[in-house]
């Protein structure tokens, strides 16, 4: 009897919303832009004007939506992305654990540059 198929545990993506990102692979390599959407289950994420495509969309009176060709985002994988620094540099996403007030905080750091990549807030 075949075993039942294991749900995918959720993939491990060390960017976040509202990250600028630069695509390093693909047709819009070398275009940036801001990271709108995460899916950590299929591991692909949206970025702001990368990637286009183009739906045909019906009108819908009720829905308030004009019909015609409209042009959105469509996803990419995060592999393709490498987040930038404040100066924009591209760099790797590395962890350091910081202890402050008896509180321990993984913080997002750069491999390239070392500077902290999480606001504080």
């Amino acid at each position: 009897m075949p075993k039942a198929k294991q749900p995918e545990p959720p993939r491990r993506i060390r960017i976040k919303k509202n990250d600028t990102v630069k695509v390093i692979t693909g047709v819009d390599k070398g275009k940036t832009g801001r990271v709108i959407e995460i899916n950590r289950t299929t591991g692909r994420i949206i970025v702001e004007g990368v990637n286009m495509i183009k739906r045909h969309t019906r009108a819908n009176p009720a829905k308030q939506i004009k019909g015609g060709i409209a042009e959105r985002e469509s996803t990419i994988h995060a592999s393709n992305v490498m987040l930038l620094t404040s100066g924009g540099i591209a760099t790797r996403v590395g962890f350091k654990v910081e202890s402050a007030g008896g509180k321990t905080r993984r913080i997002r750091i750069a491999r390239k540059t070392g500077e902290t990549l999480d606001k504080k807030g």
